[in-house]
Protein backbone atom coordinates (compact mmCIF):
# COMPACT_ATOMS: atom_id res chain seq x y z
CA UNK A 1 0.00 0.00 0.00
CA UNK A 2 1.10 3.55 -0.64
CA UNK A 3 1.59 5.66 2.49
CA UNK A 4 -0.67 8.73 2.63
CA UNK A 5 1.17 11.88 1.56
CA UNK A 6 -1.50 14.57 1.44
CA UNK A 7 -2.80 16.86 4.16
CA UNK A 8 -6.41 15.89 3.56
CA UNK A 9 -8.29 14.43 6.52
CA UNK A 10 -8.72 10.66 6.48
CA UNK A 11 -12.12 9.31 7.40
CA UNK A 12 -11.84 6.80 10.28
CA UNK A 13 -13.24 3.30 9.83
CA UNK A 14 -15.54 1.57 12.32
CA UNK A 15 -15.39 4.39 14.84
CA UNK A 16 -11.57 4.56 14.99
CA UNK A 17 -10.03 7.94 15.89
CA UNK A 18 -9.82 10.38 12.98
CA UNK A 19 -6.43 10.83 11.35
CA UNK A 20 -4.50 13.99 12.13
CA UNK A 21 -1.77 15.51 9.98
CA UNK A 22 1.49 15.22 11.89
CA UNK A 23 5.20 15.39 11.21
CA UNK A 24 7.13 12.16 11.61
CA UNK A 25 8.55 13.56 14.87
CA UNK A 26 5.03 14.47 16.01
CA UNK A 27 3.81 10.95 15.22
CA UNK A 28 6.59 9.50 17.37
CA UNK A 29 5.63 11.86 20.17
CA UNK A 30 2.01 10.73 19.91
CA UNK A 31 3.06 7.08 19.92
CA UNK A 32 5.11 7.58 23.08
CA UNK A 33 2.27 9.52 24.71
CA UNK A 34 -0.27 6.78 24.01
CA UNK A 35 2.11 4.07 25.23
CA UNK A 36 2.67 5.97 28.49
CA UNK A 37 -1.08 6.48 28.94
CA UNK A 38 -2.03 2.88 28.30
CA UNK A 39 0.75 1.01 30.11
CA UNK A 40 2.14 2.17 33.47
CA UNK A 41 5.19 -0.08 32.99
CA UNK A 42 6.41 2.06 30.08
CA UNK A 43 9.17 4.48 31.07
CA UNK A 44 11.39 6.73 28.94
CA UNK A 45 15.01 7.54 29.62
CA UNK A 46 17.70 9.38 27.76
CA UNK A 47 19.83 12.48 27.51
CA UNK A 48 17.82 15.74 27.57
CA UNK A 49 14.52 14.00 26.83
CA UNK A 50 12.70 15.51 29.79
CA UNK A 51 13.10 19.24 30.41
CA UNK A 52 14.33 19.93 26.87
CA UNK A 53 12.03 17.46 25.13
CA UNK A 54 14.89 15.89 23.17
CA UNK A 55 17.22 17.40 20.59
CA UNK A 56 14.57 16.89 17.90
CA UNK A 57 11.69 17.58 20.36
CA UNK A 58 10.31 14.07 19.92
CA UNK A 59 9.62 13.83 23.66
CA UNK A 60 8.38 17.41 24.01
CA UNK A 61 5.83 17.81 26.82
CA UNK A 62 5.98 14.20 28.03
CA UNK A 63 7.88 14.84 31.27
CA UNK A 64 5.50 17.68 32.08
CA UNK A 65 2.49 15.41 31.62
CA UNK A 66 3.80 12.12 33.04
CA UNK A 67 6.41 13.20 35.58
CA UNK A 68 10.15 12.84 35.97
CA UNK A 69 9.82 9.29 37.32
CA UNK A 70 8.49 8.07 33.96
CA UNK A 71 10.33 10.43 31.57
CA UNK A 72 13.84 10.52 32.99
CA UNK A 73 16.76 12.74 32.05
CA UNK A 74 20.00 10.78 32.33
CA UNK A 75 23.70 11.60 32.48
CA UNK A 76 25.66 11.62 29.22
CA UNK A 77 26.57 7.94 29.55
CA UNK A 78 25.03 5.59 27.00
CA UNK A 79 26.47 2.43 28.59
CA UNK A 80 24.89 3.47 31.88
CA UNK A 81 21.55 4.24 30.22
CA UNK A 82 21.44 0.78 28.65
CA UNK A 83 22.46 -0.91 31.89
CA UNK A 84 19.67 0.87 33.76
CA UNK A 85 17.21 -0.24 31.08
CA UNK A 86 18.23 -3.88 31.59
CA UNK A 87 17.66 -3.52 35.32
CA UNK A 88 14.25 -1.99 34.71
CA UNK A 89 13.29 -5.01 32.60
CA UNK A 90 14.09 -7.30 35.53
CA UNK A 91 11.71 -5.19 37.62
CA UNK A 92 8.88 -5.56 35.12
CA UNK A 93 9.19 -2.27 33.22
CA UNK A 94 9.18 -1.65 29.48
CA UNK A 95 11.92 0.99 29.03
CA UNK A 96 12.18 3.15 25.91
CA UNK A 97 15.74 4.42 25.57
CA UNK A 98 16.70 7.38 23.42
CA UNK A 99 20.23 7.49 22.03
CA UNK A 100 20.60 11.15 21.16
CA UNK A 101 22.45 10.62 17.85
CA UNK A 102 23.44 7.55 15.84
CA UNK A 103 27.16 8.01 16.46
CA UNK A 104 26.59 8.01 20.23
CA UNK A 105 25.34 4.42 20.35
CA UNK A 106 28.79 2.82 20.41
CA UNK A 107 29.41 3.23 24.18
CA UNK A 108 26.21 1.19 24.63
CA UNK A 109 27.19 -1.36 21.98
CA UNK A 110 28.65 -3.87 24.44
CA UNK A 111 25.48 -3.83 26.54
CA UNK A 112 23.28 -4.23 23.46
CA UNK A 113 25.06 -7.06 21.65
CA UNK A 114 26.57 -8.96 24.59
CA UNK A 115 23.74 -8.69 27.12
CA UNK A 116 20.45 -7.30 25.83
CA UNK A 117 20.41 -9.43 22.67
CA UNK A 118 21.16 -12.65 24.54
CA UNK A 119 19.24 -12.48 27.82
CA UNK A 120 15.96 -13.96 26.61
CA UNK A 121 17.74 -16.79 24.79
CA UNK A 122 20.16 -17.39 27.65
CA UNK A 123 17.32 -17.73 30.17
CA UNK A 124 15.16 -19.89 27.85
CA UNK A 125 12.51 -17.19 27.82
CA UNK A 126 12.34 -16.71 31.58
CA UNK A 127 13.56 -13.12 31.25
CA UNK A 128 11.91 -10.84 28.72
CA UNK A 129 13.91 -7.82 27.59
CA UNK A 130 11.28 -5.42 26.19
CA UNK A 131 13.68 -2.53 25.58
CA UNK A 132 13.02 -0.17 22.69
CA UNK A 133 16.18 1.69 21.68
CA UNK A 134 15.31 4.81 19.68
CA UNK A 135 18.17 6.02 17.49
CA UNK A 136 17.97 9.03 15.13
CA UNK A 137 20.15 7.96 12.20
CA UNK A 138 21.37 8.89 8.74
CA UNK A 139 22.54 12.09 7.11
CA UNK A 140 21.10 15.02 5.26
CA UNK A 141 20.90 17.59 8.07
CA UNK A 142 24.34 19.19 7.75
CA UNK A 143 25.53 17.93 11.13
CA UNK A 144 29.02 17.54 12.56
CA UNK A 145 31.04 14.33 13.02
CA UNK A 146 29.26 11.41 14.79
CA UNK A 147 25.83 12.91 14.05
CA UNK A 148 25.04 11.41 10.61
CA UNK A 149 25.92 7.72 10.72
CA UNK A 150 24.06 4.61 9.58
CA UNK A 151 24.99 1.81 12.02
CA UNK A 152 22.15 -0.58 11.15
CA UNK A 153 24.33 -3.43 9.84
CA UNK A 154 26.05 -3.78 13.22
CA UNK A 155 22.73 -4.59 14.84
CA UNK A 156 21.18 -6.72 12.09
CA UNK A 157 24.22 -8.99 12.41
CA UNK A 158 23.33 -9.62 16.07
CA UNK A 159 20.87 -12.44 16.67
CA UNK A 160 18.32 -11.60 19.36
CA UNK A 161 17.81 -7.98 18.31
CA UNK A 162 14.93 -6.78 16.18
CA UNK A 163 15.82 -3.81 13.98
CA UNK A 164 13.13 -1.65 12.38
CA UNK A 165 12.96 1.75 10.72
CA UNK A 166 10.11 4.03 9.71
CA UNK A 167 9.87 6.13 6.56
CA UNK A 168 6.64 8.13 7.02
CA UNK A 169 4.51 9.40 9.95
CA UNK A 170 1.96 6.55 10.03
CA UNK A 171 4.72 3.97 10.31
CA UNK A 172 6.49 6.12 12.88
CA UNK A 173 3.42 5.92 15.11
CA UNK A 174 2.42 2.33 14.47
CA UNK A 175 5.88 0.74 14.38
CA UNK A 176 6.86 2.49 17.61
CA UNK A 177 3.74 1.23 19.38
CA UNK A 178 4.44 -2.30 18.14
CA UNK A 179 8.09 -2.08 19.19
CA UNK A 180 7.21 -0.98 22.73
CA UNK A 181 4.69 -3.83 23.04
CA UNK A 182 7.22 -6.43 21.83
CA UNK A 183 8.93 -8.65 24.42
CA UNK A 184 12.13 -8.72 22.35
CA UNK A 185 14.62 -5.83 22.35
CA UNK A 186 14.00 -3.57 19.36
CA UNK A 187 16.46 -1.13 17.80
CA UNK A 188 14.15 1.55 16.41
CA UNK A 189 15.90 3.67 13.78
CA UNK A 190 14.43 7.10 13.07
CA UNK A 191 15.52 8.84 9.82
CA UNK A 192 16.36 12.25 11.18
CA UNK A 193 16.15 14.12 7.87
CA UNK A 194 12.53 12.94 7.58
CA UNK A 195 11.45 14.19 11.03
CA UNK A 196 9.64 17.12 9.40
CA UNK A 197 7.77 15.09 6.78
CA UNK A 198 4.00 15.60 7.20
CA UNK A 199 1.16 13.17 6.51
CA UNK A 200 -2.13 12.04 8.09
CA UNK A 201 -1.67 9.66 11.01
CA UNK A 202 -4.40 7.33 12.22
CA UNK A 203 -3.71 6.77 15.95
CA UNK A 204 -4.59 3.10 15.75
CA UNK A 205 -1.94 0.38 15.87
CA UNK A 206 -4.11 -1.77 13.60
CA UNK A 207 -3.72 0.84 10.85
CA UNK A 208 -0.04 -0.11 10.53
CA UNK A 209 1.16 -3.40 8.96
CA UNK A 210 2.86 -5.91 11.29
CA UNK A 211 6.32 -4.87 12.44
CA UNK A 212 8.13 -7.62 10.51
CA UNK A 213 6.40 -6.99 7.16
CA UNK A 214 7.84 -5.09 4.19
CA UNK A 215 5.54 -2.86 2.15
CA UNK A 216 5.25 -2.28 -1.58
CA UNK A 217 4.84 1.51 -1.66
CA UNK A 218 4.93 1.91 -5.45
CA UNK A 219 3.83 -0.85 -7.81
CA UNK A 220 5.82 -1.47 -10.99
CA UNK A 221 6.69 -4.07 -13.60
CA UNK A 222 10.24 -3.44 -14.89
CA UNK A 223 12.59 -2.94 -11.93
CA UNK A 224 12.35 -3.55 -8.17
CA UNK A 225 14.01 -0.91 -5.95
CA UNK A 226 14.44 -2.05 -2.34
CA UNK A 227 15.20 0.49 0.34
CA UNK A 228 14.24 1.65 3.83
CA UNK A 229 14.10 4.64 6.15
CA UNK A 230 15.31 7.96 4.72
CA UNK A 231 15.65 6.77 1.12
CA UNK A 232 12.07 5.55 0.68
CA UNK A 233 10.96 9.06 -0.29
CA UNK A 234 13.90 9.37 -2.70
CA UNK A 235 13.09 6.02 -4.28
CA UNK A 236 9.48 7.07 -4.76
CA UNK A 237 10.66 10.21 -6.53
CA UNK A 238 12.90 8.04 -8.70
CA UNK A 239 9.92 5.86 -9.62
CA UNK A 240 8.01 8.95 -10.76
CA UNK A 241 10.98 10.17 -12.82
CA UNK A 242 11.51 6.72 -14.35
CA UNK A 243 7.85 6.56 -15.35
CA UNK A 244 8.35 9.74 -17.37
CA UNK A 245 10.98 7.77 -19.29
CA UNK A 246 8.69 4.79 -19.82
CA UNK A 247 10.17 2.59 -17.06
CA UNK A 248 7.89 1.07 -14.43
CA UNK A 249 9.67 0.89 -11.05
CA UNK A 250 8.34 -0.99 -8.03
CA UNK A 251 9.52 0.36 -4.66
CA UNK A 252 9.69 -1.92 -1.62
CA UNK A 253 10.11 -0.41 1.85
CA UNK A 254 11.72 -3.09 4.03
CA UNK A 255 10.56 -1.51 7.34
CA UNK A 256 12.04 -4.42 9.30
CA UNK A 257 15.76 -4.91 8.77
CA UNK A 258 15.94 -7.88 11.14
CA UNK A 259 14.08 -10.12 10.69
CA UNK A 260 13.83 -9.22 7.00
CA UNK A 261 10.72 -9.89 4.92
CA UNK A 262 12.53 -11.45 1.97
CA UNK A 263 9.32 -13.10 0.75
CA UNK A 264 7.90 -9.72 -0.30
CA UNK A 265 11.14 -8.77 -2.04
CA UNK A 266 11.31 -12.17 -3.74
CA UNK A 267 7.76 -11.88 -5.04
CA UNK A 268 8.53 -8.46 -6.48
CA UNK A 269 11.76 -9.56 -8.17
CA UNK A 270 10.04 -12.62 -9.67
CA UNK A 271 7.67 -10.15 -11.35
CA UNK A 272 10.22 -7.58 -12.52
CA UNK A 273 13.37 -9.66 -13.05
CA UNK A 274 15.62 -6.79 -11.94
CA UNK A 275 16.77 -5.57 -8.52
CA UNK A 276 18.31 -2.31 -7.27
CA UNK A 277 19.07 -1.92 -3.55
CA UNK A 278 19.81 1.49 -2.06
CA UNK A 279 20.79 2.64 1.42
CA UNK A 280 22.78 5.49 2.96
CA UNK A 281 25.26 3.25 4.78
CA UNK A 282 28.57 2.30 3.19
CA UNK A 283 28.47 -0.51 0.65
CA UNK A 284 31.00 -2.99 2.05
CA UNK A 285 29.32 -5.41 4.45
CA UNK A 286 26.05 -3.49 4.26
CA UNK A 287 22.47 -4.74 4.08
CA UNK A 288 22.53 -4.34 0.31
CA UNK A 289 24.98 -7.25 0.06
CA UNK A 290 22.74 -9.48 2.19
CA UNK A 291 19.66 -8.63 0.13
CA UNK A 292 21.49 -9.15 -3.17
CA UNK A 293 22.87 -12.53 -2.08
CA UNK A 294 19.58 -13.76 -0.62
CA UNK A 295 17.52 -12.74 -3.64
CA UNK A 296 20.07 -14.22 -6.05
CA UNK A 297 19.78 -17.52 -4.19
CA UNK A 298 15.99 -17.39 -4.30
CA UNK A 299 15.42 -15.86 -7.75
CA UNK A 300 18.44 -16.76 -9.87
CA UNK A 301 16.34 -18.11 -12.75
CA UNK A 302 14.18 -14.97 -12.78
CA UNK A 303 16.95 -12.36 -12.74
CA UNK A 304 17.57 -10.70 -16.08
CA UNK A 305 20.57 -8.74 -14.76
CA UNK A 306 22.85 -8.86 -11.70
CA UNK A 307 21.49 -6.96 -8.66
CA UNK A 308 22.84 -3.41 -8.31
CA UNK A 309 23.68 -1.59 -5.07
CA UNK A 310 23.42 2.21 -4.78
CA UNK A 311 24.90 3.19 -1.41
CA UNK A 312 27.10 5.53 0.53
CA UNK A 313 30.80 5.26 -0.21
CA UNK A 314 33.33 3.23 1.79
CA UNK A 315 34.78 6.25 3.60
CA UNK A 316 34.02 7.87 6.96
CA UNK A 317 30.98 10.12 6.76
CA UNK A 318 32.16 13.37 5.17
CA UNK A 319 31.90 16.98 6.41
CA UNK A 320 28.48 18.59 5.98
CA UNK A 321 29.50 20.49 2.85
CA UNK A 322 30.24 17.21 1.07
CA UNK A 323 27.41 15.00 2.28
CA UNK A 324 25.29 15.61 -0.83
CA UNK A 325 28.02 13.80 -2.80
CA UNK A 326 28.02 10.89 -0.33
CA UNK A 327 24.29 10.23 0.01
CA UNK A 328 22.44 8.33 -2.73
CA UNK A 329 20.11 10.72 -4.52
CA UNK A 330 17.52 10.52 -7.30
CA UNK A 331 20.14 10.63 -10.07
CA UNK A 332 22.24 7.84 -8.56
CA UNK A 333 19.18 5.61 -8.06
CA UNK A 334 18.09 6.23 -11.65
CA UNK A 335 21.61 5.38 -12.76
CA UNK A 336 21.25 2.06 -10.91
CA UNK A 337 17.98 1.47 -12.76
CA UNK A 338 19.79 2.14 -16.05
CA UNK A 339 22.47 -0.39 -15.08
CA UNK A 340 20.01 -3.26 -14.52
CA UNK A 341 18.20 -2.33 -17.74
CA UNK A 342 21.43 -2.48 -19.75
CA UNK A 343 21.27 1.20 -20.65
CA UNK A 344 24.25 3.59 -20.78
CA UNK A 345 25.23 4.44 -17.21
CA UNK A 346 27.90 6.07 -15.10
CA UNK A 347 30.25 3.07 -14.80
CA UNK A 348 30.57 2.20 -18.48
CA UNK A 349 28.85 4.84 -20.60
CA UNK A 350 27.81 2.07 -22.98
CA UNK A 351 25.12 -0.55 -23.10
CA UNK A 352 25.96 -3.89 -21.52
Amino acid sequence: MTAPTTDRPVTPADGAPAATTLTLAGALNLGLRHALEEDPSVVLLGEDIGTLGGVFRVTDGLQRDFGADRVMDTPLAEAGIMGVAVGLCYRGYRPVVEIQFDGFVYPAFDQLVAQVAKLRYRTQGAVAVPITVRIPYGGGIGAVEHHSESPEAYFTHTSGLRVVTCSHPQDAYGLLRQAIACDDPVVFLEPKRRYWTKAPVEPDVAATPPMEAAAVVVEGADVTVVTYGPLVATARDAAVAAADDGVSVEVVDLRSLSPMDLATVEASVRRTGRLVITHEAQQHGGLGAEIAASITERCFEHLQAPPVRVTGFDVPYPPAKLEEHFLPDLDRILDGVDRVLGRPHSLTGWEG
